[in-house]
């Protein structure tokens, strides 16, 4: 995967993977992009999603594998603004309950009894979307607020 680091500013990416943040899965169906939020998961230089029955973004992976992915980590009360924008194939992968607990696991809490009922209802009709990135570009696009604490008002 290449790196493509703002020579300003920038972050470590690896940082910002271990966050619980969304990300944003861009696809395309019928020649129109199509965005999907989601939880992810960072292990071996891929991002895992999760797809259920439900979902529609596992059939257009399989039909257009290149996609997109980008993930912020945002404070109106800081200024943080840290983006990473991957660019990359997917594929979609039979469901691994050991890499589907992890990602539930980082944004629910480990204890599974703790979850709502919806997420421990996830099993093996569920599948897992593989990410490889080509490319991500890491930016710090952090702002300094007009006073110490303060929120931009629109």
């Amino acid at each position: 995967m290449k790196i493509i680091a703002d020579r300003h500013k920038s972050f470590e990416l690896e940082e910002l993977l271990e966050k619980p943040l969304f990300a944003h899965l861009a696809t395309v169906e019928n020649d129109l992009p199509k965005d999907t939020p989601c939880w992810f998961h960072w292990e071996d230089g891929h991002l895992w999603i999760i797809g259920t029955p439900s979902d529609t973004f596992p059939n257009r992976i399989k039909q257009h594998p290149k996609c997109a992915i980008g993930i912020i980590d945002f404070n109106p009360h800081t200024g943080l603004v840290l983006h990473a924008g991957f660019r990359g194939t997917a594929t979609v992968e039979p469901f691994d309950e050991i890499i589907a607990n992890k990602l539930l696991a980082r944004y629910l809490g480990p204890n599974e009894t703790d979850w709502p009922p919806r997420f421990r209802q996830i099993d093996r009709s569920s599948v897992l979307v593989k990410f490889k990135p080509d490319t991500v570009v890491v930016r710090d696009q952090s702002y300094s607020l007009p006073n110490d604490g303060d929120v931009y008002t629109f």
